[in-house]
């Protein structure tokens, strides 16, 4: 063990506060992206006393299953004062933030060196969990103080970019789904569509990829499954691992993918970079004069998966049919009104992808930070 490293147990003490009189209502769930998120629970007839609060600076965790998700959730309440979780959680805080910083441990955290730690020692727990012990007896670096705060500072500048690059893109989808509501839904009566108008199917818009690319093309950041797809149109993160032979479906940018197993949970994506995706996912490519933009506000909305949903093969893990979502009934407008369509947003994609692509080069940068974490810290 480097002589920089100690026992995060050192460093944490274990914290049980009650709701106690129902004082805090603010309720919070964990999500296994190490986020503090909105419960959504069923908390009918639930005793919300015996809930634990936390408080600003400390942490919440879920050590079980840790095996099965290849992840700890652990977070770091910021944004808020007090809360409430689930008394499954335990809750912690550091003992001395003086010896070590709270938002520098949270980097730690985040690495995927811990994470795969963490996974080891969860071997010997019950169904995959990791022992509060063991927790407790993992290692990090505390560099003083003075060091911690120029690491996490430049992690928060890195972060805080990223964030408005965030905002920046919604900005801009907002934007064009509004010119799309104002073009092409309000005021469209089904008995008197406009000239040039009528009533088509999705596969007069777009059709299925069927280009293929070798595994041995991809990485990590390139691949998409539907278990690196999120749910409710959040988008993708990194694949935790890759096919070890053959080829997949090669998707483009502007494609739009969308996940095929359980399309209730609403996982779909367009594309900001080329890549390889998985048979569980279908891959739409606009056809000619259709934006990818107006495309993805097609497919988007609870109407759309509803009507998969509808045509869906199984119970347990239902599957959407192809060629029942290719009949999916929409408005097809006129092709100049397409085509209008496709260069007024064209600057809102080209910006989107731009903002994504830059998002994805400083996510790279801030997980380059944190594995150098254990490096910087001896100096």
């Amino acid at each position: 063990m480097k002589s920089n490293y100690k026992r995060i147990g050192d460093h944490i003490k274990l914290v049980d506060e009650r709701n106690k009189g129902l004082r805090v209502q603010k309720l919070l769930g964990l999500s296994i992206s190490k986020q503090f998120i909105p419960s959504v629970a069923n908390i009918i007839g639930t005793d919300m006393e015996n809930y634990k609060i936390i408080r600003k600076n400390q942490f919440a965790c879920s050590t079980m299953q840790v095996r099965r998700d290849k992840k700890m959730p652990v977070a770091l309440l910021k944004d808020v004062d007090e809360a409430i979780i689930s008394q499954a959680y335990p809750i912690f805080e550091v003992k001395n933030e003086k010896e070590l910083l709270p938002e520098y441990l949270m980097m730690w955290f985040e690495r995927s060196e811990f994470d795969r730690e963490a996974c080891f020692h969860a071997v010997g727990g019950v169904r995959g969990s990791l022992e509060w012990e063991d927790f407790e007896d993992m290692q990090l670096p505390v560099p003083p103080i003075s060091k911690q705060r120029e690491i996490v500072k430049e992690y928060n500048t890195i972060q805080k970019r990223i964030e408005l690059n965030q905002q920046m893109i919604e900005k801009l989808e907002e934007t064009a789904q509004a010119i799309y509501k104002q073009w092409f839904v309000e005021g469209i009566d089904l008995e008197n569509l406009p000239e040039g108008w009528r009533v088509g199917k999705v596969e007069d818009l777009c059709e299925y990829s069927s280009q293929r690319i070798s595994i041995n093309e991809l990485s990590l950041d390139s691949y998409i499954s539907t278990e690196n797809m999120l749910q409710n149109r959040a988008g993708v993160v990194e694949a935790n691992n890759l096919p070890t032979t053959g080829s997949v479906i090669r998707f483009d940018i502007g494609n739009i993918l969308i996940s095929n197993i359980r399309p209730y949970f609403k996982k779909i994506w367009l594309a900001s970079f080329s890549g390889g995706c998985s048979n569980d996912v279908l891959c739409f490519t606009p056809k000619e004069n259709v934006s990818p933009l107006y495309l993805y506000q097609i497919f988007e909305k609870d109407n759309f998966f509803d009507y998969v949903m509808a045509g869906s093969k199984g119970t347990k893990m239902p599957r959407g049919d192809k060629k029942w979502i290719m009949n999916y009934d929409t408005f097809i407008p006129s092709n100049e009104l397409l085509e209008k369509f496709s260069r007024t947003t064209q600057v809102f994609h080209r910006n989107i992808q731009m903002k994504k692509t830059e998002n994805q080069k400083l996510r790279e940068l801030k997980d380059l930070l944190l594995s150098k974490m254990s490096k910087e810290s001896e100096h």
